[in-house]
């Protein structure tokens, strides 16, 4: 079951001035419900324009071609447009940045607040939230969002989109300006959402390693164009597409290129650091999936 549906999206920002850029060209993709999409592309290659359409921060230019439609919700229908806000929370970089209530609970039931509900589900979505983003209610509930640190801002900004309980989460560079540990446990946060808030992720990053790692799906977009589709081996396979994009490769396939480079004989797709591991253990074993090989890719690869 498709949770989106874009079909032929196309915007073009300072339309009919000298300063005219189409930042999107006639985008069609489809996401299935439960997926996990990791968005890749150059700065200005169109990401942030694609996202904010799925709530309808950027609103469809040309109705009569273009259409955004999000668990049945309308991007065009002025009807459901406040209802595809609530069913599609975006996270947006440094997200941090947007806390400005005086507590912690006030601004995590912002947005339950203006969905119109009963204080009790209000109250009870907060408690969840911060549960779940791993912050215990009664020890920062009435503390200032603005005494906590970097890290645990970030998890109060995150928990104010996931108390409206969305059905599809969208995430922009979740991870930027954090530590090595921060980052890990965002990380480690944002795939434990998918299993007990919203079963869509989508999340826009330039680092391939998260991608790859997290994402069952890689979209590759340049020049406000779709340029590359599919699973993490396959989008990352593409090396000389990635490369004429301007993208990296992650680490694993970087260092599997270069293993090969010398002579070792390693299957191609590989993405992850557990799958260079997996390689090179059945290497060393002398087989692939437990059948002896001079090639081919691993069963758990």
């Amino acid at each position: 079951m498709s949770a989106i549906e874009i079909s032929h999206l196309t915007y073009i920002y300072s339309k009919k001035t000298p300063f005219e850029k189409r930042a999107l060209d006639d985008i069609n993709l489809s996401i299935e419900e439960g997926s996990f999409v990791g968005i890749i592309g150059e700065t200005g290659s169109g990401k942030s324009t694609l996202i904010q359409h799925l709530n309808g921060l950027i609103k469809v230019q040309d109705k009569k071609v273009s259409s955004v439609v999000v668990n049945g919700l309308s991007a065009t229908d002025k009807k459901t447009l406040k209802q595809l806000r609530f069913e599609v929370g975006i996270v947006f970089q440094y997200p941090e940045y947007q806390l400005f209530e005086d507590t912690v609970k006030k601004d995590v039931a912002y947005g339950p607040k203006n969905m119109k509900l009963p204080a009790e589900e209000i109250d009870r979505r907060v408690r969840h939230a911060l549960e779940v983003v791993g912050l215990d209610y009664d020890e920062f509930a009435e503390r200032s969002p603005f005494e906590l640190s970097g890290g645990e801002k970030r998890r109060v900004a995150i928990a104010g989109v996931i108390a409206m309980e969305p059905k599809v989460l969208v995430l922009d560079e979740p991870v930027a300006g954090l530590d090595p540990v921060g980052r890990a446990e965002i990380l480690a946060l944002i795939k434990q959402l998918q299993k007990d808030v919203s079963p869509t992720i989508i999340m826009v990053s330039h680092n391939m390693d998260d991608i790859a790692v997290l994402a069952d799906r890689i979209i590759a977009m340049h020049g406000g164009r779709v340029q590359l589709d599919g699973t993490p081996s396959e989008v990352f396979c593409a090396r000389e597409k990635i490369a004429e994009i301007g993208l990296d490769l992650p680490m694993a396939t970087r260092l599997r290129d270069m293993m090969v480079a010398r002579g070792l004989n390693l299957p191609d797709g590989i993405v992850t650091p557990k799958q260079l591991e997996a390689a090179l253990v059945a290497l060393k074993n002398g087989t692939f999936g437990g059948d002896k090989t001079k090639g081919g890719e691993p069963s758990n690869v």
